[in-house]
This record gives C-alpha cells, sequence and structure tokens, in this order.
C-alpha cells in the first residue's frame, strides 16, 4: 500500500494593493521522494514566491523634498492612485524604496508625494512620460532618480503674467471652474493703448514651465521679444484644460472611442462669459479683427469650431497641429451647413508633414469648406514643416511667426489713432536734444509717449507743466507723440 499526503504552502504578501495568498500542492509518495528531497522542493517554492520580486530605490530625490516627506507609487497596478497607503516608499539606510512582488506584463508608474499636483516631473518642471518596467520571473532591483516635483518648481512665467482667478466660473459648464491667466504687454501700465486679445486653450501649458505637461510655449518670453523689437502687443487670456474632461471640452461633437459634446458650450462661455470680463476689466480692442482663438491639437479644432460658431466675436483662429480627425465628418458638415459670414475671419494652420498619416489632408478637407463658405485665400495660411512634431517644442518655435502673420501691420497702430487737436504743435520739430508741446497744458497725471512707426512705445513721460521732453537718447526716425494715447503730432528726430 502506497502513502500519499498533500502538503498546502501558504504564503501570503502584499500584491497590488491587497493581500493574495499563494497555495501550492505537492503530492508526494513515499516510493519515490524521500523526505529530503520533500523538504528541498519546499524550501525552493518558499524562496523563490518571496524573492522574484522587483525593488525600485530612489539614489537621488530633489534638494527640496520637504523633510519627512511620504512618497507614493501610483501605476496602471494600483488604478494610478497618487496617494495609496499600500504603495508607500520606505526609507532603507537613507534611501526611498518600494518592493513589488512578481507579476506579469508591464507595469506603468510614477513617483508622487501624494497627489497629482505633486508628482515628480522633469528637469525643466515638465511633464515626463510614464515609467516602466517589466516582470522576468527573476529578482531586480532597480535604481531611479527624482529630478524634480511639479509643486516645488520655480515659476518660468514672466514677470507681466499673472492669474486673474484660479476657479473661474463656467455657467455654460454646470458652473465647472477654471484658472485663468492673463498676459498683459510690456507697456500696459504706462499708456492707455488698448490691445487685441488672444484667447488660448490648455493655459497650463503657454507660460509657465511649472504647470505644463511636456515644456512651455513661452508666449510670454516671445511676445516680450517682439515687442521690444516695436510690435504693438497683446493681451492674452491662458484658459486652463479640465484635464479629464479636456476632450470633452475641446469637441463639439462626440467620438465613440474618445468622447466629446461639450465644445459648443466651451466656446460659449468664452463668447458669452470670459471675453465680456476680459473686455470690461482691461484695455481691448473688442471687435472680431482684434480677437483670436488660439490653440494645438484638440485645442486647433475647437478654435476653429469657434471661429465658425461665432465669426462675429472671433475674427481670427491659430490652429496648431489640429486634431481634425477626431470629429472631421461633424466638424465639415458643420461648416457646409453654417449660416454664419466668414469672409473676415483669418486662420493660421501650423503643422508637421509626418505628424500623422492624415494630418495635412485633413487641413486641407477642414480649408476647402472653408474657402467654400467665403474665406478668404488671403486669409489663410497653411504652413507645414518637415520636421513639424507634435510637441510643446514645436508649437513654441512656431507661435511667434503664427502670431505676427495674424496681426500684420494691424490697424491698432498709433499712426491710425484719433488726434487729440488740430492746433497741437511740437516745436522744434525736427529735434535733435528735447522738444516741447504747444497750445496744450499738459497736465501732471497725463502720460506723454513717443512710438515708433512700428507701433513700439519707446519712451513714456508722466505729464509735467513745463513740457520738456528729452530725447537725445533715441534713435533717428519718425515718430508720433501721443497725449493719454490720443495723437498729439508727428515728430522727426535728427
Amino acid at each position: 500500500m502506497q502513502n500519499h499526503f498533500t502538503v498546502f504552502l501558504i504564503i501570503k504578501r502584499p500584491f497590488y494593493g491587497f493581500v493574495s495568498t499563494v497555495i501550492f500542492t505537492t503530492l508526494i509518495t513515499q516510493h519515490i521522494m524521500k523526505r529530503s528531497v520533500f523538504l528541498s522542493l519546499f524550501f525552493t517554492v518558499a524562496c523563490y514566491c518571496l524573492n522574484a520580486q522587483v525593488t525600485l530605490r530612489l539614489t537621488s530625490i530633489p534638494n527640496n523634498t520637504p523633510v519627512n516627506a511620504v512618497l507614493y507609487f501610483a501605476s496602471n497596478i494600483n488604478g494610478w492612485n497618487p496617494g495609496d497607503a499600500g504603495f508607500t516608499l520606505t526609507q532603507v539606510n537613507g534611501v526611498y524604496q518600494i518592493i513589488i512582488p512578481e507579476g506579469t506584463g508591464t507595469v506603468q508608474f510614477k513617483f508622487t508625494r501624494g497627489s497629482w499636483t505633486s508628482v515628480e516631473g522633469g528637469t525643466n518642471c515638465e511633464e515626463i512620460a510614464n515609467r516602466t518596467f517589466s516582470f522576468t520571473g527573476s529578482p531586480q532591483t532597480i535604481n531611479l532618480t527624482v529630478q524634480r516635483w511639479k509643486d516645488l518648481c520655480s515659476s518660468t512665467a514672466a514677470s507681466n503674467v499673472q492669474v486673474v482667478n484660479n476657479a473661474f466660473v463656467m455657467p455654460q459648464l454646470n458652473n465647472r471652474t477654471r484658472r485663468i491667466w492673463l498676459y498683459l504687454p510690456p507697456d500696459y501700465n504706462t499708456s492707455s493703448k488698448q490691445y487685441p486679445v488672444l484667447y488660448m486653450h490648455d493655459g497650463q501649458n503657454l507660460f509657465d514651465a511649472a504647470t505644463s505637461f511636456a515644456g512651455e510655449w513661452q508666449v510670454d518670453e516671445t511676445l516680450n521679444s517682439l515687442h521690444a523689437s516695436g510690435n504693438y502687443g497683446a493681451i492674452v487670456v491662458g484658459i486652463d484644460n479640465g484635464g479629464a474632461s479636456r476632450l470633452n471640452e475641446y469637441s463639439p461633437w462626440n467620438n465613440p472611442q474618445y468622447g466629446g459634446g461639450e465644445g459648443a458650450a466651451y466656446i460659449d462661455f468664452i463668447a458669452q462669459t470670459l471675453k465680456p470680463f476680459i473686455d470690461a476689466n482691461y484695455r481691448t480692442l473688442s471687435s472680431p479683427e482684434y480677437t483670436c482663438l488660439f490653440g494645438s491639437s484638440m485645442g486647433g479644432l475647437i478654435s476653429t469650431f469657434g471661429a465658425v460658431r461665432y465669426p462675429n466675436v472671433f475674427g481670427k483662429v491659430g490652429a496648431f497641429s489640429p486634431a481634425y480627425w477626431f470629429a472631421l465628418n461633424d466638424l465639415n458638415n458643420y461648416i457646409s451647413t453654417s449660416t454664419t459670414t466668414i469672409s473676415n475671419v483669418r486662420i493660421s494652420h501650423v503643422a508637421g508633414q509626418n505628424e500623422s498619416g492624415s494630418m495635412v489632408s485633413n487641413i486641407n478637407s477642414v480649408s476647402t469648406q472653408l474657402f467654400i463658405r467665403g474665406l478668404v485665400n488671403s486669409n489663410s495660411q497653411i504652413k507645414i514643416d518637415a520636421d513639424g512634431t507634435h510637441t510643446e517644442a514645436y508649437w513654441r518655435r512656431e507661435f511667434g511667426a503664427a502670431y505676427q502673420w495674424l496681426f500684420p501691420d494691424i490697424t491698432t497702430s498709433v499712426r491710425n489713432v484719433a488726434a487729440l487737436t488740430n492746433n497741437m504743435r511740437i516745436l522744434p520739430n525736427p529735434v535733435q536734444h528735447t522738444f516741447k508741446i504747444l497750445d496744450y497744458r499738459v497736465k501732471p497725471n497725463d502720460v506723454i509717449s513717443l512710438v515708433s512707426s512700428q507701433g513700439a512705445v519707446v519712451k513714456t513721460w508722466k505729464g509735467n507743466i513745463a513740457a520738456n521732453f528729452l530725447i537725445n537718447d533715441i534713435s533717428s526716425g519718425v515718430y508720433i507723440v501721443l497725449i493719454n494715447g490720443q495723437q498729439a503730432g508727428r515728430l522727426v528726430k535728427q
């Protein structure tokens, strides 16, 4: 008679956020296995179960990591929970680490300090791609470093960028709230000029590397540089995307795979709520020829839709790498059946030749429908770059040129402002050193500006009774003198 017995080896260990039980059943036949063989098998199985694991070690973390910070492992195996207590890192000899029990497949992950606002970022605070490792069936130790924490990054926004409201209410979207950024031209506080306005989507990516997804556009640096070179200037309103609701808000139509359907309400919010607020509180040129919608990818799609829906509000469009594929037939049908007049709309398409197999053909398809509906050839720019990519870096590179094309020698130029009086005299004229304004008593609160023929404010004074203005430090040329934004006369500097 043979003796059979079954041994159950039960090992409990944390696995993917819960405790799993591994049960090994071994049927031992005394005739073919001695006790020593059995014990050897027993401990081999036990050791394998305990040692086939992945150890992640952080050999370096940012110097500004708070003392006693709790670090977390967020991944596709714990539902991307950024503060999962079952996946906290522990310190071993001063090094943070976590042990992930053996599994199968590939794991995607990032490190956080408990929330997605405090997730790790790249060296310039940009969003980084998901980290990965694959189970191999053998023990692994992987050494890693964290470059920056997103919430502890220093802001790269220029001093003339501000947050208007961190929770601006969007009544058209069930009172959701959104952060609104504002860029004001360098001479905004020293002039009485009115400015065109760009309403730009994905506000997180426009001005500040600390809030950007994968690097910022540097809209502020670009416009500041252009202004210093003589550009008239523009106000930029940045609207943060809604994260999980981004695709829904940036398409008026539903894509069966990705969502959408709230785009009309989102554009209504800009046209009916946000723009009136900006116009009421800042010196804007509010007519459509001075009002632009600008965005990339899905932001390009919603910008084109917005101009067709509201051509009497938005007369300019910047559509970078537009994701027309998301709702191509719906957009084309909407354009073709629209009753609005778009003959005065000006639109710049910019994209990379190899961004996708359909990028260029989709732009051409939508442009054809726009031409049929009345878009004028001279108001359409299609720029396709062989090296263009679907990235913030590419869009950053192209922003300045597209902005200048959209607003070429705009009629906001001081050469076209109304004269203060027909009796104003500026003497001497031509002038080398100083000049006076005659037949007008300059008051202490007046702002006198000297503006180049390109529209750049090159010098500003606060009013004074003597009204003697020194200009020996500016270049020769023809200038316009403004008093409180109104033209006082022309001046020739020798």
